[in-house]
């Protein structure tokens, strides 16, 4: 039964720690958000510092277990501007794996689905802006893994020549962002989450 369990999407805000604890001082925190959670609920899984997007907060282990296990193969798609305009090249070494550093060992990606995204995809602009460089364009791109290793989307990117300038995850299965905004916090009944998430 899901009846002593919470479930929450939030859209986390880019320089805002995936945790409620404040390692120092100047540290913005998931407590920031101005949502009295409650105080059993933690996120499942994490996004960097300096990434956004969708994190959900729970306090049903279950369902930690059930997204983070490799094993389930649950597909994350991020939207990724990355710096100068993506190649076709490009595109195809995302898609069929990178060798990346992953602590002291290589590790080679798993493939992955990378498209070019040419129309933006209407997400609210970044606080603080990312930097804008007249001589040097940038690209949006959707990607979609079915692994989380540290860092993996920047790593991947980087190794293709193209740095990630704005990292977004929007969608997590069938979960997206949906028309939120940074900041955003959305109370999910746990079959509906559990259902567009496969599990």
């Amino acid at each position: 039964m899901d009846n002593n369990y919470n479930y929450y999407v939030i859209f986390k805000p880019y320089g805002v720690l995936s945790q409620f604890s404040r390692p120092e001082p100047h540290h913005k925190t998931l407590a920031d958000l101005g949502f009295k959670f409650p105080k059993d609920v933690y996120p499942v899984g994490r996004l960097d510092n300096d990434s956004e997007g969708l994190l959900i907060l729970t306090n049903d282990k279950s369902l930690n277990h059930q997204l983070l296990n490799p094993s389930f193969e649950h597909r994350r798609t991020y939207a990724v501007q990355v710096d100068g305009q993506i190649t076709d090249e490009g595109i195809n070494r995302l898609e069929n794996g990178i060798a990346i550093k992953v602590g002291k060992t290589t590790y080679q990606t798993m493939p992955a689905a990378a498209t070019l995204l040419t129309d933006g995809i209407g997400l609210a602009e970044r606080e603080p802006p990312v930097r804008f460089r007249k001589s040097i364009p940038t690209s949006w791109l959707e990607l979609t893994l079915i692994e989380g290793k540290n860092r993996q989307v920047r790593k991947m990117c980087a190794k293709t020549g193209f740095p990630v300038l704005r990292l977004v995850r929007i969608r997590i299965e069938n979960l997206l962002l949906d028309g939120m905004q940074p900041g955003d916090v959305k109370k999910m009944d746990g079959k509906a989450l559990k259902k567009l998430l496969g599990l």
